[in-house]
């Protein structure tokens, strides 16, 4: 049973006014960040990209732009697509609005989950999923697909519905989603400021 990362990045990014998966925390646009973060857990790693992403990213990874049937239905279409793209596989899927997001976070994810469920995603201190922190068993595409078809287009009621795993990270912290320039703009300088304060610590220790 293989597993597939998934790097959903085609959100309209209403509130922030610019593409998220384009954001720079970390000397990379976050669309290449999180795929990095996702490598070292899965067999391959892909991009799923709204149209004008996948003419314009410049990336190693393989990009997925949504089928024409799922169009429009949000991150639910970009899984759909890509359990139809790559059957018989699971899928880790992680959002690129998750700054604090870490692969050992992902992995004690991945080490907590009760792969007999269908599917487990973090859940936040008010009792909702985060869909885009997920893990989704091939197992679930099928019910992924008869939930569309009904007319549902929620992640977070497909969770809902089939009683998915729950997992609290370590630090709430980790499901942080930026969602506005003046987010971003605090987040860029908490991260900044304590890779500052790190190094000061590591040269404060040198001989």
């Amino acid at each position: 049973m293989s597993l597939y990362g998934l790097v959903i990045c085609g959100g309209e990014s209403t509130r922030m006014g610019t593409d998220k998966s384009l954001l720079v925390y970390y000397r990379k646009p976050q669309y290449e960040h999180v795929a990095d973060l996702l490598a070292p857990l899965c067999e391959r790693v892909i991009l799923c990209c709204n149209g004008e992403q996948y003419k314009t990213f410049r990336t190693g990874y393989p990009k997925l732009a949504d089928l024409l049937e799922f169009a429009g239905a949000g991150p639910m279409g970009g899984l759909l697509t890509a359990f139809n793209t790559f059957p018989g596989n699971d899928f880790l899927v992680a959002g690129c609005d998750y700054p604090y997001l870490t692969t050992d976070e992902l992995a004690d994810f991945l080490h907590n989950t009760d792969k007999d469920l269908p599917a487990t995603a973090f859940y936040n201190q008010n009792a909702f999923y985060e869909p885009l922190l997920g893990w989704y068993s091939r197992s679930a595409g099928n019910a992924l697909l008869k939930a569309f078809k009904n007319g549902s287009r929620s992640l977070q009621r497909f969770l809902e519905n089939e009683h998915a795993g729950k997992y609290r990270p370590s630090s709430e912290k980790t499901m942080l989603s930026a969602d506005t320039i003046d987010d971003f703009r605090a987040v860029k300088q908490a991260l900044e400021a304590e890779n500052n304060f790190q190094n000061g610590d590591q040269s404060d220790n040198q001989p």
